[in-house]
């Protein structure tokens, strides 16, 4: 297959029939091709040996004299159509224009491959093509009415010499734009336009076709979207030499000019109507139209909650048909007031009721054939009708029963429904709870939601008690028909506000639902009481002046309070490291915390090595001591005590008061230590396959001397499967400052050792390298210094600079043994083969034959011999 790829140019199969006097687009494309996506092309034209060169898409100079004037003006172009594809188009072909079109494409491949060039043959026929109107002038205009019909007729016929056919479309303009009505197409179809589909199936749309090639639009049911300019446009279609059907020209003519005049309209009496609950409704609907003789109406009533609404979406009430039968409905009456006017009566009406009515109304007239026929049909504009609820009369009163003079003391509020009048069985009260906090000033603040009921009387907690109320620290109930409670078990500095309530009266409907009529509140209720503003002081004592790295930490947090009950404390332990430190870039870390119920805990310490390092004690009640064992040069900073007071709440839980910080205590060591680098050397950082690598990981030291004794290293060697570093690292080995040496789990056949050979260099070997063993390899120390006072000091982690190996396959060791291999077996198999051939022909098929010796000591004849 890939031999026989190759580049492609492709023309329309020919010939192509092109009518004199038309534009013609001959498309020309290439595929399968190298080079650049971009491709030009050349056009020629043959009349019938030589061709002339007519326009490139690259050379300006490529076109002939005899097509340069053509070319300048415009009328023979080319029009790319993409990268791979142009067409060539000829404006007002001629007869002289008949011949053959080349289109050929420069090489842009590596090889020589496919066809570089395509033809295709262009015939140009005569225009046989005439299409004219009625000749009649009457045809011209037409005024019609709504519900008329109206026939238009246009004549189409063509002398072409081709076996051409015809697609004939009959079009209407009513604003700026053709809209397809009706098309006999080319292949014998007819085809109605977008709109037109359900009267086409339904007959009002017919296009016939006559004698002497007339073609017939006939309309039944004018209505005043068929107003407009109305023409007839004719295409003339022949079958190409591939199957396919093409245009070759299209002629148009105007036919007439059809106006329609609507017959009928629906009007109301009143434009908005307002009624009071349980009354009746009454709308009449009053229809006029221009139309005499016999005709009747039909009727049909609609309800909508928004009056832009279709008829789709709203709601059927009632309807009247022509014969006058009236559907069935309950509480809804429809009646024939006089010849133009139908009643609409709703008893009994309800809130629901509410909403925007509109009615349809139809003109029916009689056919010969005694049927009836529907001419017009109307639609009136809505109007709105608003249904006034009887709303019952009631006063809301509320009282507190019990108030808090402390905290965590219980509150109780009672609602109640007072000078109730003009309330029915099917009245029915709920409440809603709400709290509003009080701001000195004029500060005014949403109320919040507690709680409320819906009209089944089930409780709807509010965000704000939602939870309080699941955990039964607030009550919400009934005590009679016209009180409602609320109590707060315990109650908390945060409940001080004014609190009211929210009485709904809900009335009951036709389908026994419930509907909210009317809502009251009452005036608020203040929760107060006189407090002192908790305060605490947090104080941080350094219990050693002065210390050196590996010696213990110890630092007190004194607290005290005032204004809180029976307080209890939870300390937290935080350190500011410098902004240099990289473990902890946001700069604060939590160390250590002990909670009101002197349960410890670790936060944010990391250091394994040193779990049992750090200590937080209660020494008294309020003084707690924090020690840290063999600090570190990382370990400077500054430490706070964050101390929370916690008071008793309500069913046995603390509730958090007031929180406070400590002063900072510093940890700063001033000594200065020596300053170690890290770098990665190989003397062969290319290797072949199965050969041994070394890579040097060499430690530097600057500043202050130090014995060998006093320093040690962690050494770890990573490597970076990649050329860009883009990769995660993958851990080769690592040597402890103990001389452990740990490896991770390796899935080649190569192996790996790590070993110290002075005191600052470390070598990482890799035996028998595999492919997959290349990549940056870099290694990363972290040292440990021996502190004057014996203690080991942990310094911050070096990374290496990465080197990369590089590992190539020995292609003479990797064929010698296979050659080796294969030439010994093919030596050992010949030999065998050569056994066998003796050993056959020695004793297996060996004949003998017995002749009689005859004696050779004088000449004998040749016949005898």
């Amino acid at each position: 297959l890939a031999f026989c790829r190759g580049r492609i140019v492709r023309v329309p199969k020919g010939p192509l029939i092109r009518v004199v006097g038309t534009e013609v687009a001959i498309p020309c494309s290439v595929s399968d091709y190298d080079g650049p996506s971009e491709q030009n092309f050349d056009w020629e034209f043959s009349r019938e040996t030589d061709f002339v060169r007519i326009v490139s898409t690259w050379d300006s100079t490529f076109t002939s004299e005899e097509y340069q004037k053509r070319v300048g003006r415009g009328d023979i172009k080319l029009r790319r159509s993409s990268n791979d594809a142009v067409e060539l188009v000829i404006r007002n072909i001629q007869p002289a224009d008949q011949g053959r079109y080349k289109c050929s494409t420069p090489s842009t491949d590596a090889t020589v491959q496919g066809n570089y060039d395509a033809e295709v043959q262009v015939k140009v026929i005569s225009d046989g093509l005439s299409v004219s109107g009625s000749k009649a002038r009457s045809s011209t205009s037409l005024r019609l009415s709504e519900g008329d019909s109206f026939k238009l007729r246009c004549s189409a016929t063509t002398t072409s010499p081709e076996h051409t056919h015809l697609h004939v479309t009959w079009q209407v303009k009513s604003g700026s734009s053709w809209r397809d009505i009706l098309s006999l197409t080319h292949e014998g179809k007819f085809q109605p336009g977008p709109g037109y589909e359900e009267r086409y199936r339904s007959g009002d749309i017919r296009l016939d076709t006559g004698a002497n090639d007339t073609y017939r639009l006939s309309v039944s049911q004018a209505s005043s979207a068929d107003g407009g300019a109305y023409r007839c446009l004719v295409s003339e279609w022949v079958r190409g030499a591939d199957g396919s059907w093409q245009k070759i020209q299209e002629k148009s003519v105007e036919i007439a000019a059809v106006s329609i005049q609507r017959t009928g309209e629906c009007s109301w009496w009143a434009a908005n109507v307002s009624v009071t609950e349980r009354d009746s409704l009454d709308l009449t609907c009053n229809i006029t139209t221009d139309r005499s003789g016999i005709f009747q109406a039909e009727v049909m009533w609609y309800f909508s909650a928004s009056p832009d609404d279709t008829l789709s979406d709203a709601q059927l009430l009632l309807s009247m048909d022509h014969d006058s039968v009236v559907s069935d409905s309950t509480l809804i009456s429809l009646s024939h007031v006089d010849r133009n006017s139908y009643r609409l009566l709703v008893r009994d009406v309800d809130v629901e009721d509410s909403g925007y009515y509109f009615c349809e109304a139809a003109i029916w007239v009689p056919l010969h054939n005694g049927s009836w026929h529907k001419v017009v049909e109307r639609t009136s504009a809505p109007v709105s009708v608003v249904v006034t609820a009887l709303e019952p009369d009631y006063d809301v009163f509320l009282n507190a029963s019990k108030t808090p003079k402390f905290s965590d003391d219980p509150t109780e509020l009672n609602c109640r429904i007072t000078n109730v009048q003009d309330t029915e069985a099917n009245i029915r009260f709920t409440v809603s709870w709400y709290y509003r906090q009080r701001l000195p000033g004029d500060d005014v603040v949403a109320e919040e939601l507690l709680a409320s009921m819906d009209a089944d009387w089930t409780l709807l907690p509010g965000d704000r008690g939602r939870e309080r109320i699941q955990n039964g620290e607030i009550i919400l109930s009934k005590k009679s028909a016209d009180t409602f409670s609320l109590r707060i078990q315990w109650t908390s500095e945060g409940d001080r506000g004014d609190y009211f309530c929210v009485i709904s009266a809900w009335s009951r409907h036709r389908n026994n639902s419930w509907v909210k009529s009317k809502d009251v509140s009452s005036s608020s209720v203040n929760i107060f009481w006189a407090t002192q503003d908790y305060t605490l002081t947090v104080e941080a004592v350094k219990l050693k002046p002065f210390f050196v790295a590996g010696h213990t930490f110890e630092m007190t947090c004194k607290v005290s309070s005032k204004n809180i009950k029976t307080p209890r404390y939870s300390v937290l332990i935080t350190a500011e490291k410098p902004l240099t430190d990289q473990s902890n870039p946001n700069g604060t870390t939590r160390i250590i915390s002990l909670n009101q119920d002197s349960v410890v805990r670790l936060e944010d310490w990391t250091d394994q090595t040193r779990v049992d390092g750090v200590v937080l004690e209660k020494v008294q009640e309020n003084e707690f001591r924090y020690r840290m064992y063999q600090t570190q040069i990382s370990d400077a900073g500054l430490y706070r005590c964050v101390v929370t007071a916690w008071s008793p709440g309500g069913g046995g839980m603390w509730r958090e008061a007031v929180n406070g910080l400590s002063n900072p205590i510093q940890i700063d060591f001033q000594t200065a230590g020596p300053v170690f680098n890290v770098s990665v050397h190989s003397d062969s950082p290319t290797i072949y396959q199965g050969e041994v690598a070394d890579l040097l990981c060499i430690v530097t030291m600057e500043g202050m001397p130090l014995e060998p004794d006093d320093m040690s290293f962690d050494v770890s060697w990573f490597a970076v499967r990649s050329f860009a570093l883009d990769r995660e690292p993958i851990l080769l080995a690592s040597l402890d400052r103990r001389g452990i040496v740990t490896q991770s789990r390796r899935n080649g056949s190569s192996d790996l050792s790590l070993e110290r050979i002075s005191p600052l260099e470390f070598r990482l070997r890799v035996h028998g390298c595999e492919d997959h063993d290349f990549g940056n390899h870099y290694c990363v120390v972290t040292p440990w210094v021996r502190s004057a006072t014996g203690v080991w000091q942990r310094e911050p982690d070096i990374k290496a600079k990465p080197i990369f190996l590089s590992v190539k396959m020995d292609v003479l060791n990797a064929f010698k043994y296979p050659l080796l291999i294969g030439i010994g077996l093919a030596t050992a198999i010949g030999l065998l083969s050569c056994l066998i051939g003796y050993c056959s022909s020695r004793w297996c098929c060996k004949k003998e034959v017995q002749e009689t010796r005859r004696e050779r000591r004088r000449l004998m004849s040749m016949e005898m011999d």
